[in-house]
C-alpha cells in the first residue's frame, strides 16, 4: 500500500518543493479574475479575534461583484458560525493598485491582505498584520 501511495510522487516530472509565497502584482486582469463565487476552505491566524472566529466557522461562502468604481468590489458573505447562519451584504473590498493589496472593510473594521500567486480557481490571501500573520485558502465554485 505504501508503494502505491508513493508511486505518483516517484513518477512526478518535478520533485515536490516548498515554493515561496509570491504576491501577485495587480494588472488589468487581476480584479476581474476575482469576480464570482468562492468557498472558504481553511485559514490560519495568530490574531486573537480571528482565532475565535476560525474555531466557530463551520462553513463559509462569499462572492465578489463589481463595486461602484474600479477600486472597489462588493462582497456577499454567507457563514455558519457554530449553529448560527450569518449573511452579510454590506462589506466591501478596496483595491490598492499602488501596492497590490486588498482591504476588507466591514462596519468600520478593516483587514488588509496580499493576493498570493496560484491557480485561477484558488484564492490564497496572506493577511497583513505586523504582529499577527495569517493565511486563508478559498476555492472557486463551479459556474
Amino acid at each position: 500500500l505504501a508503494l502505491l501511495l508513493g508511486l505518483p510522487l516517484a513518477l512526478a516530472a518535478e520533485p515536490p518543493s516548498c515554493a515561496p509565497l509570491v504576491p501577485v502584482t495587480f494588472d488589468n486582469a487581476t480584479i476581474p479574475g476575482l469576480l464570482g463565487h468562492w468557498i472558504y476552505i481553511a485559514g490560519a491566524s495568530r490574531y486573537p479575534p480571528h482565532l475565535e472566529e476560525l474555531k466557530a466557522v463551520k462553513y463559509a461562502a462569499f462572492s465578489f461583484s463589481p463595486g461602484s468604481h474600479e477600486d472597489e468590489l462588493n462582497v456577499t458573505e454567507i457563514m455558519r458560525l457554530n449553529e448560527t447562519c450569518v449573511v452579510k451584504n454590506t462589506s466591501k473590498i478596496l483595491v490598492f493598485w499602488h501596492n497590490s493589496t486588498l482591504a476588507h472593510v466591514d462596519d468600520q473594521v478593516a483587514s488588509t491582505a496580499k493576493l498570493i500567486q496560484s491557480d485561477k480557481d484558488l484564492l490564497i490571501l496572506k493577511h497583513l498584520n505586523t504582529n499577527f500573520p495569517g493565511l486563508s485558502l478559498s476555492g472557486r465554485t463551479p459556474s
